[in-house]
């Protein structure tokens, strides 16, 4: 296959009149000839980058344009790099509330890294003639999942086995993770606070303790 053609024009692919420049500090620099522009970049061993073609004039950036491609191909395989998958948690008809929330967590672990999780009820033996308690396990595990997961194929009987599928709601993931990220950060911010506070004392210390040490003295 040929190689992806760059569309982007760049340096001296630039042919217009003049040009509207925004810095490599986003600092707008006002309307120039390309020349002046390019120039300048490489004044900054940067690049002259078209960013928007149809402005009047055009608007370009000075920039390094090579790490900037790289950048946005690293964006785009870290989005593509984990396709969707089905997993599957196994449960029993009388699996108590410790262990059912045990496996919740993993459901959960699950639907946020963008897979579709299988929900299995196992029966044995005689709990073939009470399936309905296996209906009610589901039913309880989507009321806890609460809004994070919505059901994409409900329950249904497959030998001994009772399983519904579910996907993960985009909004409320989105909404736990944004949650989790702040959290992250205060936790980092609070102990980055308790690091200087015991810096703090353990500074003052030797001062208290000469201080000690004159009163006794005298």
């Amino acid at each position: 296959m040929a190689p992806e053609k760059d569309a982007v024009r760049i340096n001296e692919r630039i042919r217009v009149r003049e040009v509207r420049v925004i810095g490599s500090d986003s600092e707008q620099l006002g309307v120039m000839s390309p020349e002046e522009a390019l120039a300048i970049a490489r004044e900054e061993g940067l690049d002259l980058v078209e960013v928007a073609a149809n402005s009047r004039p055009p608007v370009c950036r000075i920039m390094d344009y090579g790490r900037y491609k790289y950048e946005q191909q690293k964006k785009k395989k870290s989005k593509q790099s984990h396709a969707a998958t089905l997993k599957e948690v196994k449960m029993r008809p009388g699996t108590d509330q410790h262990d059912l929330d045990f496996k919740l967590g993993k459901v959960r672990k699950f639907l946020l890294e963008g897979d579709k999780v299988k929900i299995t009820v196992m029966f044995r033996g005689r709990e073939m003639v009470h399936t309905d308690r296996g209906r009610k396990q589901l039913q309880t595990v989507m009321e806890q999942l609460g809004t994070l997961a919505k059901m994409e194929n409900p329950p249904r009987m497959e030998g001994r086995f009772m399983s519904m599928i579910v996907v993960g709601e985009r909004e409320a993931i989105a909404e736990l993770k944004k949650n989790q990220e702040a959290e992250a950060k205060g936790e980092e911010a609070a102990e980055s606070t308790e690091g200087e506070t015991t810096a703090t004392e353990t500074a003052e210390e030797p001062k208290a303790t000469e201080a000690a040490v004159e009163d006794g003295q005298g």
